[in-house]
């Protein structure tokens, strides 16, 4: 896993419990700057997933990016215009997804990270470094995402008040762009 890096995701209530073990959200959103300096283009990681699929792989749900504690399973994996989609379940039998479902539920753990390779990126105007072109390995559930807009929310938000979150924080993250340009 040479070349391994680490992007952290923080949602305003993006990434939910539901049924008891399933979860989603995004695990990356487009066009938003991390501490980091780090901005990820739209359309990033559809070689990454298109490559995955072909050979019968699929981006690995990890517990605080250790390769050593798989929790679950990523049922779905896609792009949209917004981010990086992610839907799938922990394992109710092991341990460790009990354990991240009662902390995601209880609020202690809020974000999700990516762990990729970067094959082509460039530098922005503003300096950030926009990420182009991404090999995806895993999508964790994290304690400290980079991203501060993105956190995940306890099972029971209305979707109507996730929605404004996640526009909100959107809108801000585009002031702040701005503001930096």
């Amino acid at each position: 896993m040479l070349d391994l890096e680490m992007k952290f995701c923080r949602f305003e209530a993006e990434v939910t419990v539901a049924e008891g073990h399933r979860i989603e959200g995004y695990a990356s959103l487009f066009g938003a700057c991390d501490q980091g300096g780090d901005v990820v283009a739209q359309g990033a990681y559809a070689r990454s997933l298109q490559r995955l699929q072909s050979e019968g792989r699929s981006v690995k749900m990890l517990w605080q990016h250790d390769p050593a504690q798989p929790i679950g399973i990523w049922e779905e994996v896609r792009e949209d215009g917004r981010g990086l989609f992610v839907k799938g379940r922990l394992l109710e039998d092991v341990s460790r997804a009990r354990e991240a479902k009662a902390l995601i539920e209880a609020g202690a753990i809020d974000g999700l990270s990516i762990g990729y390779r970067t094959v082509k990126s460039r530098k922005s105007e503003a300096g950030h470094r926009v990420l182009t072109e991404l090999e995806l390995w895993e999508v964790s559930l994290v304690t400290f995402p980079m991203l501060p807009s993105a956190r995940v929310a306890a099972k029971g938000d209305a979707p109507e008040e996730v929605m404004l979150r996640d526009l909100a924080s959107v809108l801000e993250d585009a002031r702040r762009n701005l503001a930096d340009s």
